[in-house]
């Protein structure tokens, strides 16, 4: 398992990355609502997801690679990968909206775990 860096799933570190995710996902929703393609903003929210989980784990990778990082939550790369698959439709943006609220979830507990 690769661990996270208790520094960057700090509770200000976490919240500026969501906001960041609550400003696409503004644009993503207007977008789907309008019967556009949300394509482009789903990949600059995937890579700001992605970005995060490589930043706050304890690897010298740039990329995601097939392992079990202590940020993400359960089955978080197999979903992520299906959001890459079909970035464009709906159900994706809906995956990957639920990924970033676990994901912020998910610190706060380490966070309360590291702590002791």
């Amino acid at each position: 398992m690769i661990e996270c860096k208790k520094e960057a799933i700090e509770k200000d570190r976490v919240d500026e990355w969501f906001q960041q995710w609550l400003t696409l996902e503004k644009k993503i929703h207007a977008t789907h609502s309008k019967r556009e393609d949300a394509k482009a903003y789903m990949l600059e929210a995937i890579l700001l997801y992605e970005g995060f989980i490589i930043q706050a784990s304890k690897t010298s990778e740039q990329q995601l690679i097939n392992e079990t990082y202590e940020v993400l939550p359960i089955n978080g790369l197999e979903r992520l990968a299906f959001i890459k698959n079909r970035p464009g439709q709906y159900a994706c943006y809906r995956q990957l909206a639920e990924l970033f609220g676990e994901t912020k979830k998910r610190c706060a507990r380490l966070r309360l775990k590291h702590a002791k």
